[in-house]
C-alpha cells in the first residue's frame, strides 16, 4: 500500500500583523502532527491595506525565515515557500507575481462598492451586506475569482467561497453563480484549496461548500489542503473534516507545488 502524504499549504507568519507564533513553532507543530509538506503563504505585500500584510521591505525577512526552517528541518518535513496574494488590479506587485517561490495562492478579499473598495470578510464592513443586493455581491465576488483565474499568475485558489463568511447567503443557486469561475479555474489549471478556517467563523462551514466542491470534482479540478493557520494552535486545524469530505466526493490525490510545478500525491 502506497504511503499517504499529508499536505498543508496555507499558513501565515507574524509579518501579516494579525498572526502569532514563530515560523519554527509552526514547523515543529506540523512535524508533531505528522504533516509531510508544510507551506507558508503569508499575505503578500501590495499597495493597499497595509495594516494586514507585510511590507515589501519585509519580504526578505519572510523568505529568510522560511528558507532557514526548510533547511533546518529538511530531514523531518518538506517546508515550502509561497505567498497569499490579494487579487486587486493596480495594487499587486510584479516582484511578488514573478517571485521565485513554490506557489502563489490567489485570493479575493476586496470588492468594489460604489467608488470604494470594501473588505467583505472584515467585520468593520459588515454593514455593506445590508445595503446592497446580496446576489449582486456574490456575483461580483465570483466575477473577481474568474478574473483572477484568467491572469494565470496563481497556482491555488484561496478559500473559494469566502464571501459566505458572515452567513449572508445568496437567494440564487450558488452553483449557477460560481459556474463560470469554476470553468475558468479548470481552464487555467489552478487547484482549489480545501480550507477549514470557515469552521472558526460565523458560517461554521468549510471553504468551499460541499455543493461547490461537487461541481469542482465533476469538472476535474484538482484540490490541495491549507489550514490557514494564524496561530500555532491552528496548525493542522480541521484536516480530518476536509480530507474526509474530499474522499467522500471521490478525490484520492491532492496537489503540492515546487517552483510552481504541480505534483499530485495520494492523501
Amino acid at each position: 500500500m502506497s504511503k499517504k502524504t499529508r499536505v498543508d499549504l496555507h499558513n501565515h507568519t507574524t509579518l501579516c500583523n494579525h498572526a502569532t507564533g514563530t515560523v519554527e513553532e509552526y514547523v515543529k507543530r506540523a512535524i508533531e502532527l505528522g504533516i509531510d509538506e508544510y507551506g507558508f503563504a503569508c499575505h503578500a505585500p501590495m499597495n493597499f491595506d497595509p495594516k494586514y500584510r507585510m511590507k515589501l521591505e519585509e519580504r526578505n525577512i519572510y523568505e529568510k525565515w522560511v528558507n532557514e526552517a526548510k533547511e533546518k528541518y529538511k530531514d523531518k518535513i518538506k517546508v515550502l515557500l509561497g505567498y497569499e496574494v490579494d487579487f486587486l488590479n493596480g495594487f499587486m506587485l510584479d516582484e511578488i507575481l514573478n517571485a521565485n517561490v513554490d506557489y502563489l495562492i490567489g485570493s479575493v478579499h476586496f470588492l468594489q462598492n460604489k467608488n470604494e473598495m470594501w473588505g467583505f470578510d472584515n467585520p468593520e464592513f459588515i454593514g455593506v451586506y445590508k445595503s446592497v443586493d446580496i446576489d449582486k455581491i456574490w456575483e461580483d465576488y465570483f466575477d473577481a475569482i474568474e478574473a483572477m483565474a484568467k491572469t494565470n499568475y496563481f497556482q491555488i485558489v484561496g478559500h473559494l467561497d469566502l464571501i459566505k463568511v458572515f452567513k449572508f447567503l445568496p437567494k440564487k443557486d450558488v452553483r449557477l453563480i460560481a459556474k463560470d469561475s469554476l470553468k475558468q479555474i479548470k481552464k487555467s489549471n489552478m487547484v482549489l484549496e480545501l480550507n477549514p478556517a470557515g469552521l472558526r467563523k460565523p458560517i461554521n462551514e468549510l471553504y468551499p461548500s460541499k455543493q461547490l466542491l461537487e461541481e469542482a470534482f465533476d469538472l476535474g479540478i484538482n484540490i490541495t489542503f491549507g489550514s490557514d493557520a494564524h496561530s500555532v494552535e491552528h496548525v493542522g486545524f480541521g484536516y480530518s473534516e476536509i480530507s474526509s469530505l474530499a474522499k467522500e466526493l471521490g478525490y484520492t490525490k491532492c496537489a503540492t507545488f515546487y517552483k510552481k510545478e504541480m505534483n499530485l500525491i495520494e492523501f
